[in-house]
């Protein structure tokens, strides 16, 4: 039995339909954005203060001369007898003291690989990991240098790279320090530098220091 009573203006079926259908889209955009993750801030290597030094190998066999494996043996692939003696010098270029022109490494990167420039950057910075107490991280191989990079940048400063000439200017660009002031456009014919790239702030700068460490070196 009906009241008789007249419907209020603005109430009713019909009123509820407007607002439901009013409502409906703000409650899809809801539901989407608990849905919808945030975007991946830059990770920390892209922000946190570093220190890269970037050596090349050692000495290899000149035409007519020969290297030695890790026995001893005659292999040319490997590092000639003047480029093994600058390996054993290499902590000489790190001491343990205040004010010391280098710091000592936090961690040890070398090429991967069993002969040729590879083999020679292992055999370079053995000796210097042995007296770091540190393991020479070898899982990169000349080629891999983005990846070497972002490891690289997500390791324990200071970090020092031993790598084949080559290939540097690859490390560079994945580090993101390929437009920084006084950076020569290849590396020259050297064994005793040291390349360093420091980042404060997010600004790189450059330095290229003489490693003086066998008679002969510039």
């Amino acid at each position: 039995m009906l009241s008789g009573r007249p419907t209020p203006a603005g109430s009713g079926p019909r009123r509820r339909s407007v607002l439901a259908a009013a409502l409906a889209p703000l409650a899809v955009a809801g539901c989407a954005g608990e849905e919808r993750a945030p975007a991946p801030g830059p990770g920390p290597e892209a922000v946190k203060d570093v220190l890269v030094m970037v050596i090349r190998h050692a000495e290899k066999p000149y035409a007519g001369d020969t290297g030695e494996d890790d026995e001893g043996n005659e292999d040319p692939g490997f590092l000639a007898i003047r480029g093994r003696r600058r390996a054993q010098e290499l902590p000489a270029l790190f001491p343990p003291t205040r004010g010391a022109r280098l710091p000592r490494p936090g961690a040890v990167f070398a090429a991967g690989g069993k002969e040729g420039a590879p083999a020679r950057c292992r055999q370079t910075v053995e000796t210097l990991a042995t007296a770091l107490g540190t393991p020479v991280r070898a899982e990169f191989a000349v080629g891999a240098e983005p990846a070497l990079a972002r490891a690289v940048l997500a390791a324990r400063t200071p970090v020092l790279v031993c790598w084949e000439h080559q290939g540097m200017p690859r490390l560079i660009r994945g580090l993101g320090a390929q437009d920084v002031l006084g950076l020569p456009a290849a590396w020259p014919d050297r064994y005793d530098l040291v390349w360093t790239f420091t980042r404060r702030q997010g600004v790189w700068t450059f330095r290229e220091l003489p490693q003086h460490l066998l008679q002969g070196d510039a």
